[in-house]
């Protein structure tokens, strides 16, 4: 079994009805559909390795972390894959280039940065994107789209003592490429000012760019 992001085994939540962190308070944005979106979208012709996987000092790509147990036993103690195990090895763990799909900043807590977030349309409609979280990476950006309206929030989970929190979106903008949309794929401009529920006098936002292929959910 391949390892993957831990990130992208995330759970979609694909039992909720559109917009339900409306029950939070979080208003519904408009979204601005633009024709041609410009700007810098460079950012999604670069990839990364999954999370773990690294090239070792011999050239080889390894995994470090998060690994399969399997796989111990095909290194040296230098941490050098044995030649006649590197077929195994590398039908165990997954060394795709996964292309980035997200450039932004922001201030949230428990985030050291992520560059990948993922679109799924759902069968309730509605296109619902997760920025993927890692080893260090707790909070995640949750954009909902349906017609001409946007939801978001940003979904804290502490591995701290600050517990598991819901940001809603207190107010922002976000312009998508329509050309593009209606060929399933979501290009973007955001700019999100969330509510923050853990500590109301710090101010919490993400923004950033977007460019990512709408896949049908599960």
């Amino acid at each position: 079994m391949k390892i993957k992001f831990i990130i992208i085994t995330s759970i979609l939540f694909i039992g909720t009805s559109f917009i339900s962190i409306e029950k939070t308070g979080s208003p519904v944005i408009k979204i601005e559909w633009v024709k041609n979106l410009e700007g810098d979208f460079s950012f999604k012709e670069k990839w990364s390795y999954p999370e773990f996987i690294y090239k070792n000092s011999f050239g080889q790509l390894s995994c470090d972390g998060s690994c399969p147990n399997e796989i111990n036993h095909m290194k040296d103690a230098r941490g050098k894959i044995y030649k006649d195990s590197l077929k195994s090895f590398y039908k165990i763990i997954d060394t795709t280039h996964i292309f980035h799909s997200l450039k932004s900043k922001n201030r949230m807590y428990e985030y050291s940065g992520t560059q990948f977030i993922e679109f799924n349309k759902l069968k309730s409609g509605v296109i619902r994107g997760e920025s993927f979280n890692n080893v260090s990476t707790h909070s995640y950006l949750v954009i909902e789209l349906k017609n001409e309206s946007c939801a978001a929030w940003v979904d804290f989970n502490s591995i701290r003592d600050l517990g598991k929190h819901i940001f809603p979106l207190k107010t922002g903008t976000i312009k998508i490429d329509k050309t593009l949309f209606k060929k399933g794929i979501v290009k973007a401009i955001f700019d999100f000012q969330f509510k923050n529920t853990l500590k109301p006098k710090e101010k919490l936002f993400w923004k950033g760019k977007i460019y990512s292929k709408i896949k049908q959910a599960i």
